[in-house]
């Protein structure tokens, strides 16, 4: 006799630094006509540690299994988030920071060759919240953007994209990560082999240190938008294992 059918995870998509939630757009109509329930919560982008409480409240609040995909500095703060949240079956990194215990987004990108964002981006002062505790900001220069971040969008696509961007907090980038919740959880991971933001080679050094299932996709760091079949398709692989389902029972082919 079987037993009860597994219910499908929730889709949880974190965004990550210079964009918003808007950016999972294409992803997420093809996660929604694969019959999938999704959430793309706004990232602060303020702190790390800030960033992924408030990740792990969202998570938490949906009291359903939930598959947790970051990108960019999104990985960083679902390693965090997921660390002490017991319904996570599974983590999926989209060209994005996966943390050791102790790190920072500024050692991954300082271990590695430098990359063209790094002299892209312009900081502003950010008034802390007391007057002891001043932040800046980081933007990238409106110029810079389509070359550094989305080189594989067309120019209608980008001139919006630079104009709409959200800055990253300073600190959200030197904050130290904790334990990371991928030593401990199933983990997939995107390599954009075209990125000019996150180093590919810093993400397939991050990707096999956390013995993730590596998928290599030739696009930009906006893999999100520029290849969005590939990106729901290594979503959709992690739902199918994360809840025993290898062959892709219950989840509809349209990718």
């Amino acid at each position: 006799m079987h037993g009860p059918t597994p219910s499908l995870p929730t889709i949880v998509l974190v965004h990550g630094a210079f964009t918003d939630a808007s950016s999972w757009a294409r992803v997420i109509r093809l996660l929604h006509a694969a019959g999938l329930t999704v959430r793309a919560p706004a990232n602060p982008l303020r702190g790390l540690a800030q960033d992924a409480a408030y990740i792990r409240s969202v998570v938490c609040h949906l009291d359903v299994p939930v598959v947790l995909v970051g990108h960019g500095y999104g990985g960083a703060v679902i390693t965090q988030a997921a660390a002490d949240t017991d319904n996570i079956v599974a983590l999926c990194y989209v060209a994005a920071f996966g943390l050791d215990a102790g790190e920072c987004v500024v050692d991954i990108t300082n271990r590695f060759a430098p990359m063209p964002v790094t002299d892209a981006t312009v900081t502003v002062a950010l008034p802390g919240r007391f007057p002891a505790e001043p932040d800046s900001e980081l933007y990238i220069r409106e110029e810079r953007f389509p070359q550094v971040y989305a080189a594989d969008l067309p120019p209608r696509v980008t001139d919006v994209l630079s104009v709409a961007q959200r800055p990253i907090a300073w600190s959200g980038l030197t904050g130290r990560s904790g334990p990371p919740a991928w030593a401990s959880k199933p983990s997939w991971y995107a390599i954009a082999t075209a990125d000019r933001m996150l180093n590919p080679t810093a993400q397939r050094f991050m990707a096999q240190r956390m013995a993730a299932t590596e998928h290599l996709l030739d696009g930009s760091h906006a893999v999100v938008l520029s290849q969005p079949g590939a990106v729901a398709a290594m979503i959709r692989e992690a739902v199918e294992q994360g809840t025993g389902r290898g062959g892709g029972d219950g989840l509809r082919r349209t990718l």
